[in-house]
């Protein structure tokens, strides 16, 4: 089941990382300068208020410091940098041989 929703999780990162890939391509093409779009006005353009409010949530019951250094440069990092290498990892750990060896070695 861990594989499953691994590889399926992974694929749409994947997906979502290849699109935004071709928009900010188009988007440069389209410029003739180097455009990217970051995580963060994609998330800001999306739902505004769950950023506001996840902003406030970390700040407040995890750490302030996380937000400030760790969080804000993975929001300004273009989307398909963010999501590809997250979804090639998933997409690493669905894979059948992994799963075994690793759950050969718990044992």
């Amino acid at each position: 089941m861990f594989r499953f929703l691994a590889r399926l999780i992974g694929l749409w990162f994947v997906a979502m990382a290849l699109v935004a890939l071709v928009i900010d391509g188009t988007k440069t093409i389209a410029a003739t300068a180097w455009v990217t779009t970051p995580l963060g006005q994609y998330w800001y353009d999306f739902a505004p208020a769950s950023l506001n409010t996840a902003q406030a949530a970390v700040q407040r019951h995890v750490a302030p410091f996380l937000w400030d250094p760790v969080i804000q440069t993975l929001l300004t990092a273009p989307v398909w940098a963010s999501f590809a290498p997250l979804g090639f990892l998933l997409l690493w750990m669905g894979e059948r041989r992994w799963f075994s060896r690793r759950r050969a070695s718990l044992v």
